[in-house]
């Protein structure tokens, strides 16, 4: 059995929790999301907490009970607090801006990279950092790598998109291997 998949999850006051058939839906103060559960795992709530189980001991049906319960956790915690993720943006000339719901990146290409957001994240942008908000933890990461994806770090100046909280791993460049 899964350690984590074992684990209850409390549903906080303001929060509420529908299982019909396979699908999940949680509602809170944020918004609300749903989620398709895999036929393996079984939901139930009971005094306030959501318990994931399984029918059987298939190395499949384990891994899908740990999986679950971590989406499911996550859908709690969008919905009462939300996710946050932030991007910086590193070089000379290297910056961003906001107009309406497009995000427009000068990254030293010879033209700017114009993204769309997608519904359900927001963004702050103050020139070499872009600040993603959002209730569903999947699609925030999903955005964050798209967005990185456009001009990742390189190792010799670290210039390019990083995470904000990313340490990049910095390489000797000519000079270095020389002496």
């Amino acid at each position: 059995m899964s350690r984590i998949g074992k684990k209850p999850i409390s549903i906080p006051k303001g929060v509420e929790v529908k299982v019909e058939d396979d699908v999940i839906a949680i509602k809170g103060p944020k918004g609300s999301l749903e989620r398709r559960v895999h036929p393996r795992v079984t939901l139930r709530i009971d005094s306030g907490l959501i318990v994931a189980s399984v029918a059987d001991q298939t190395k499949e049906s384990r891994a899908c009970h740990g999986l679950f319960r971590a989406l499911i956790a996550n859908m709690v915690t969008g919905v009462t607090n939300g996710f946050e993720r932030g991007l910086e943006i590193v070089g000379v000339g290297y910056r961003a801006e906001l107009k309406d719901r497009t995000a427009i990146f000068h990254l030293g290409y010879s033209h700017p990279i114009n993204f769309e957001l997608p519904e359900g994240i927001e963004a702050k942008v103050d020139k070499t950092k872009v600040t993603l908000s959002g209730i569903d933890k999947e699609l925030l990461g999903k955005t964050a790598a798209k967005i990185r994806s456009f001009r990742k770090p390189e190792p010799y100046k670290g210039k390019g998109i990083k995470y904000a909280e990313e340490t990049i791993r910095r390489k000797a460049g000519k000079a270095g291997a020389a002496r």
